[in-house]
This record gives structure tokens, C-alpha cells and sequence, in this order.
């Protein structure tokens, strides 16, 4: 006779008879149907789940859907190991499940072995044009603030194109002391990057919806810096940081030092590029 297992999702999972709920995290929230037979291994067991942003009803059912199974020639096992087994060979198992899931605007659809490799799952995946920003392009500014650059996804610029508008870019460069006082210059720019909603034929959508703007501050190191330089982890020799309205070079960097236990050096000493 069949006896119900419970189906263990999360840390705060209540049971009642064959089901399972799972508030999830709030942060993860995908809908989804699912079918799944579980492994006959380390997941074993078949069950029924249904998900809604991120909460989990899970229901567990007798094994009305087998696990793939696939035999494997066991190349690896001496003749010992073949004469104790009486047999030369072993099941691979992996779970097969049916339904879907949406995920931050992608939908999958799983009708099969589910392996987690490209080549051997059963699965369809497809983003949804209607959830999806599209990248429009790239814009530099100078010293002051002003626009003197700018990378359209549209014009189709060739790769080598694009380095040279960006190495064009007007740098500033200052000297900071990091947090253990060695002192390191540093070479910054401004690049600003624009998304607008709606892909494919739903681009209309970006009329209703504002684009989303983000300009970073590109931060390019002399050397390794932060806690961790000169360990088998390595320190940070370049990446980028938001910056807030209103902000310039000086002012971001300022604030950065200030974030990460670095002490800015002063304005007199700071050499312009």
C-alpha cells in the first residue's frame, strides 16, 4: 500500500497530510504548475506542485509517473565489484516533470527527463516580450557633466568602434590611501546605460512606461585594492559604481572612499587626464 512522503521544500514548511506549504522567500517569485516524479534517489518520491509568486502548495502522489531511468555500462568497475553485483552495469535515474514556470518574465515548459543539461532535458523555454526591457545604447560625459558620447544599440557599431568611443572618454584620475594606507591611483569616467520596456512587436509598451537610466562611474585601479588584495582571492582592479543625482566624478569617488574605509586624498593633489 502507498504511504504518502512529505515533500520537504523549505525551512518553514507546514504539513498537513499529503501536503506541503512553503512561503518561500519574497525575493523569488515564481508561478509555476509542475508534475514532478522526483529521482528514486536523492529526491525520491512523485508529487504535484503549484506555485504562486514564490508560495508552494505541494501535494504528494502515489508514483503514477516513473522516473527516467537509463542503463549505463559501469566501465569503471573492477571484476570484483562484478562478480559480488552479478552484473556489469547500473541505473542512471533523473526526474522527469510536466508543466511550466514563469520566472521575472521567462517561461518554461518542462515535458520530460529532466537532467539539468541542455542536451538531454526535456524542456522549452521562451521570454516573454511583454516583461522584457530592451537595451537601447550607451552615453558618455565629460568633466562637467556634459554629453559627448553616445553607443546606439541601432547603429550596429562594430566591437573595435565601440572600445575606441569609450577609451575616448573624459577621465579623471585621483590618488586615494586604501584601508591599510598603501597608496593607489585610480582613473574614473562616466557612462550612462538606458533600457525602455516592451520587446519585439511590444516595444509600444516604452510609451507608458519611463525608460530606466543608470549612470555609473567606471572605477579603473593602478593596483589590487580592498581586503582583499595580495591573498589567493585578489583584490578589485576595476568596476563601476551608481551614481546619485547631481553627482560628478569627485563627489561619487569622495563617497566611495568614504563606503569602503579609504581616505580621499586632497583636491590640490588630484591630476586631471
Amino acid at each position: 500500500m502507498f504511504k504518502f512522503r512529505h515533500q520537504r521544500y523549505g525551512d518553514n514548511d507546514k504539513y498537513w497530510g499529503p501536503f506541503t506549504y512553503s512561503p518561500g522567500l519574497p525575493h523569488f517569485k515564481t508561478t509555476s504548475i509542475m508534475l514532478n516524479t522526483g529521482d528514486d534517489d536523492e529526491y525520491p518520491g512523485c508529487y504535484l506542485q503549484f506555485k504562486i509568486r514564490g508560495r508552494s502548495l505541494i501535494v504528494a502522489l502515489p508514483p503514477i509517473i516513473k522516473p527516467y531511468k537509463e542503463k549505463v555500462t559501469a566501465s569503471g568497475w573492477d571484476d570484483a565489484t562484478k562478480a559480488r553485483l552479478g552484473r556489469d552495469w547500473y541505473y542512471n535515474t533523473d526526474a522527469r516533470m510536466f508543466g511550466f514556470y514563469i520566472f521575472e518574465g521567462y517561461l518554461c515548459i518542462k515535458y520530460g527527463r529532466s537532467a539539468d543539461t541542455s542536451t538531454k532535458d526535456k524542456s522549452w523555454g521562451y521570454s516573454l516580450p511583454w516583461t522584457q526591457w530592451r537595451y537601447i545604447g550607451l552615453r558618455y560625459y565629460d568633466l562637467t557633466g556634459q554629453l559627448c558620447a553616445t553607443i546606439n544599440d541601432a547603429d550596429k557599431l562594430p566591437w573595435k568602434e565601440c572600445i575606441k568611443i569609450q577609451d575616448a572618454a573624459p577621465t579623471k584620475s585621483f590618488q586615494f590611501l586604501d584601508f591599510d594606507g598603501e597608496a593607489i591611483s585610480v582613473k574614473t569616467y562616466i557612462e550612462e546605460m538606458e533600457h525602455r520596456f516592451g520587446t519585439k512587436s511590444f516595444k509600444w509598451l516604452s510609451w507608458f512606461v519611463a525608460p530606466k537610466i543608470s549612470r555609473s562611474l567606471m572605477l579603473q585601479f593602478q593596483k589590487e585594492t580592498g581586503r582583499r588584495k595580495k591573498s589567493w582571492k585578489g583584490g578589485t582592479v576595476g568596476h563601476s559604481i551608481r551614481m546619485l543625482p547631481g553627482e560628478l566624478h569627485e563627489s561619487a569617488f569622495r563617497r566611495y572612499c568614504q563606503e569602503h574605509d579609504m581616505t580621499f586624498v586632497r583636491a590640490e593633489d588630484v591630476v586631471e587626464s
